[in-house]
């Protein structure tokens, strides 16, 4: 019997949930169950895959309110967890649209006239996929959804940290069986994951670097592909030309959506030398006007820091610049508030990259503003990371643009922030440390779970080889 695992409340802090994990044998089981199912959900074809997952769709509609409170209790917000579940069932919709022209096989002929080439594709037969807590019902399909409708079968093992999403997930699949024998999912922490990449074809992996590199040695040693999405911290690059009131607008929203705790977030910020303080001080006054989601979730947009770890990381990181020479203007303390963790919208200026706030993920509501005195130095500051999942530079469209390319991240944002997560066209790879693997967007979302194939057709079969023609 394996050990249950207590889940904390972040709004209360108090351990009102319980998980069991399953026996490593168990698990195994499933995986062969999950395979087996494979083989009926690729024959169903495209047509029948699209039916289940719209059958899917609207059986989560039925039940939305019970999966809207389920994330509540998971994340301790509530406007994000609105739009968690919006953008889970659109993007079923979106994937669908796009799959049938993404699937099509394609016949041409060769360089050599009397052979063809049949070009088709075959699913990963079992996809892993491992997610994280702070988008918790997202980050946990986002590879699922294209999987599934590549034909292949996927089994989700979702944060331990924020797992109450996933009981009215599996009462929406219970209603469509077909669905039900290829989409599993599986509760535990550490060693399910490790478990779970054991036993399949392909992971999916979402999370921090430390765990990414054990995810991609583990795939490494079964000969299986890894598709990691790993930390970040990303910057803004803010030029004289920009826009001072869009510029402090996007970057406030960039830098504390969902409390800061994404990936995608705007963690330090550098500001031409010229209107410097004429920024910070607009950005200061911006975020003095957001409100903690306290006493209720309706009380503000701030929500809670969902994890103790977090909390004590924030913490961490402000008090390390504060003693090398930051300064405050608003915010700036984890709070405790009814058993929760808590942090105001965070300005500060007199950073610099000495401090773990320039440096490391901080994963919270925390804006370093930093002045440079050339483009150049901009470009050089920004790259200096071990980080590139995305960045945004805010200036006149050209100048701009000439900016990005030089930036060594996969997802620029222009004149906004957090693009990337919002525009799915755009085919884009994690730099350095922030991720390896095929793009999670773009028609490359889909193609990354088929293993291709070159059908190659003698369309003369009365002729000697190919080879022997021509003397060899």
């Amino acid at each position: 019997m394996t050990k249950p695992i207590e889940v904390r409340n972040p709004r209360t802090g108090k351990y009102d949930y319980v998980i069991i994990p399953p026996p490593t044998k168990l698990l195994v089981q499933q995986c062969k169950r999950t395979r087996r199912a494979q083989v009926r959900w690729q024959q169903l074809g495209l047509e029948g895959r699209i039916e289940a997952l719209q059958q899917w769709k609207q059986a989560i509609l039925s039940g939305r309110d019970r999966l809207t409170e389920a994330l509540v209790n998971d994340t301790g917000r509530l406007s994000a967890s609105v739009l968690e579940i919006d953008s889970f069932l659109s993007s079923i919709d979106r994937w669908c649209k796009l799959a049938p022209e993404l699937l099509q096989e394609s016949a041409k002929n060769t360089a050599i006239p009397f052979i063809a080439l049949q070009q088709t594709s075959v699913p990963y037969p079992l996809v892993g996929i491992i997610s994280p807590w702070n988008f918790p019902l997202l980050l946990s399909t986002i590879d699922t959804i294209p999987a599934l409708l590549a034909g292949c079968a996927v089994i989700v093992k979702p944060s331990e940290i924020a797992p109450r999403f996933v009981a009215p997930m599996i009462t929406a699949l219970n209603a469509v069986p077909r669905l039900h024998d290829v989409l599993t999912f599986v509760e535990g922490a550490a060693a399910t994951g490790s478990a779970l990449i054991e036993n399949v074809d392909l992971v999916c992996f979402t999370g921090s670097v430390a765990t990414g590199r054990k995810v991609a040695e583990a795939a490494a040693k079964r000969f299986i592909p890894a598709f990691l999405e790993l930390g970040g911290k990303d910057p803004a690059i803010v030029l004289q030309s920009a826009n001072l009131e869009l510029a402090t607008s996007a970057i406030l929203w960039g830098s504390v959506v969902n409390t800061g705790q994404s990936s995608l977030s705007i963690e330090r910020i550098y500001v031409a030398e010229s209107i410097f303080e004429k920024f910070y001080h607009q950005l200061v006054a911006k975020a003095y006007r957001l409100g903690l989601a306290y006493p209720t979730v309706e009380s503000g947009e701030i929500g809670p820091i969902i994890t103790e770890r977090q909390a004590a990381i924030i913490s961490d990181h402000l008090l390390d610049a504060v003693e090398k020479g930051a300064v405050i203007h608003c915010g700036g303390v984890v709070e405790d508030l009814g058993g929760g963790w808590w942090c105001r919208p965070t300005v500060l200026t007199q950073v610099d990259h000495s401090m773990k706030v320039m440096t490391e993920e901080t994963f919270g509501p925390i804006m370093p503003v930093m002045p440079f005195s050339t483009v150049e130095q901009a470009v050089s500051l920004a790259n200096d990371s071990i980080y590139g999942l995305s960045a945004a530079v805010f200036a006149l469209e050209a100048e701009a643009l000439e900016v990005a390319h030089q930036i060594d991240a996969g997802g620029i944002s222009i004149n906004d922030a957090g693009l990337t997560a919002m525009i799915h066209e755009g085919e884009k790879n994690a730099f350095k440390f922030s991720g390896l693997g095929g793009s999670r967007m773009g028609a490359a979302a889909l193609k990354r779970f088929m293993r291709k194939k070159a059908i190659l057709i003698k369309t003369n079969a009365t002729n000697d080889p190919w080879w022997f023609e021509n003397g060899e």
